[in-house]
């Protein structure tokens, strides 16, 4: 049984399915700082020791036996699709990554190629529109993930229920599904269940943002980036993400769930 984008403390305190552009950077951290009293020097998801990863051979083993025989809480964090994908959008598309570099090499010229993307010249800090230039790459999303053409589906705007799924079909269950909207609350429903060898303020923890000063400022509010054929798009990849999740749809300006998650329904629907 594989568990990809699965973490978990090594005192096997609990498990965490990684979901990429929802808070995973802090949630890493805050495992990470729950076992060894102080925080990754550096970004998480470059740590090889201190906190077991299904990348990382000798992880799987353990990994495994917990979330096989439901020895551990196991949970994930979800986010609107809105500003996932928004956020998706600045930072890998437009931004300059960690390593100096544009994401995935000849992507990004090939969106400016053949869909007409702009991303703010060279270091991405040249005006562009961006509404226009964002709602070309929805096409190319669409078009990864409908078609799985030009590429396959990036891991950063495939959708939310696809990376829960995984856990779920090969044979894990989740004890709580939180959303990024509601942090503070949803991480402490996870902390009050286990026994960490390392208490957790949360009041005190800060935000680790690896992505933040990656691209531009986002210019615009959210809704303005979505108009009718935009949200057709976005129904179309992610309407399991909306109903599942209780994200309103119908108003890209309300960033909050409408209702509460139902996680015997996520279990029937992604098994």
């Amino acid at each position: 049984m594989n568990f990809p984008g699965t973490w978990m403390t090594t005192s096997e305190s609990v498990v965490y399915r990684v979901v990429p552009k929802c808070a995973c950077s802090t949630i890493g951290q805050i495992l990470y700082y729950s076992d060894n009293g102080e925080f990754f020097d550096g970004d998480i998801h470059d740590a090889t020791e201190g906190l077991h990863k299904w990348a990382l051979d000798d992880s799987q083993g353990p990994i495994s036996r917990v979330v096989r025989n439901h020895e551990a809480y196991a949970f994930t964090c979800v986010r609107n699709p809105y500003t996932r994908i928004l956020s998706s959008f600045f930072d890998k598309i437009c931004g300059i990554q960690r390593n100096g570099k544009r994401y995935r090499g000849k992507m990004v010229p090939m969106l400016m190629q053949k869909y007409g993307v702009e991303v703010g010249g060279d270091d991405g800090r040249d005006a562009f529109d961006q509404i226009a230039s964002f709602r070309r790459f929805l096409l190319f999303v669409r078009d990864t993930i409908r078609w799985r053409k030009p590429m396959e589906p990036d891991i950063h705007w495939s959708s939310t229920s696809g990376h829960v799924s995984t856990f779920i079909a090969n044979g894990g269950r989740y004890d709580r599904i939180f959303w990024t909207e509601a942090f503070n609350d949803g991480m402490q429903g996870v902390l009050d269940n286990i026994e960490t060898k390392h208490a957790v303020d949360l009041a005190r923890i800060p935000r680790f943002n690896e992505s933040e000063g990656h691209g531009p400022k986002r210019a615009h509010p959210v809704e303005a980036y979505f108009d009718d054929l935009a949200m057709h798009l976005m129904w179309e990849i992610y309407h399991r993400d909306f109903r599942l999740f209780r994200y309103d749809f119908d108003n890209p300006a309300n960033k909050m769930p409408t209702g509460e998650i139902d996680l015997d329904e996520v279990h029937a629907k992604l098994s």
